[in-house]
């Protein structure tokens, strides 16, 4: 047994099987696949006193529609690299709009924080992405608005993340280099 659920719809994070990429996938096509790797979040974020390493998987899937499916998940790191226990979880769609690079970003967050961001392409492998709403939930951290960069530099997939809480500015949070497996 492998494991995984067989569904009567496949989605896929590779090009080379399952259903057809649809044209409008073009602009966000080179995040397909799955990645893993390590990040660093903000101390102040994490309520410690220094920087905190984490440990990335991140899985951008499609199933033959005009969006890829996010999925990712992150785990504490000790300094040496040891797993301390699960951290933030995600899940959400990239939409590419229109016959241009804009796209679309929903996220929502096992923390009770769902962002909605726009922005575009601005490479044929980088894509920068700002909220146009944020909301959470009574219990969630009190963030604003955000803002996401994403980049396949090297064949490694880089992303930062800068949010603000209240009326502060925006600062930077998170990012991770993480490396294709599949």
């Amino acid at each position: 047994m492998s494991g995984e659920t067989e569904l009567p719809v496949p989605d896929t994070a590779d090009v080379r099987s399952g259903p057809e990429v649809s044209d409008a996938l073009l602009s966000v096509l080179p995040l397909l696949g799955e990645w893993h790797g390590e990040g660093v979040l903000a101390g102040d974020v994490a309520g410690a006193d220094a920087d905190v390493r984490f440990g990335q998987w991140v899985r951008f899937s499609h199933d033959g529609r005009g969006f890829l499916a996010y999925d990712s998940r992150t785990w504490r790191l000790t300094d040496d690299g040891q797993i301390v226990g699960p951290a933030a979880r995600e899940t959400g769609f990239w939409r590419p709009r229109g016959d241009g690079d804009e796209v679309e970003l929903l996220v929502v967050g096992a923390d009770g924080v769902l962002e909605l961001y726009v922005g575009a392409a601005r490479t044929t492998t980088s894509w920068e992405l700002a909220t146009d709403v944020v909301t959470r939930t009574p219990d969630a951290p009190e963030v604003t608005r955000a803002v996401r960069l994403y980049g396949i530099v090297e064949g490694a997939l880089m992303y930062a993340v800068d949010r603000a809480v209240g009326e502060a500015p925006l600062r930077p949070t998170m990012s991770a280099r993480l490396e294709r497996i599949r």
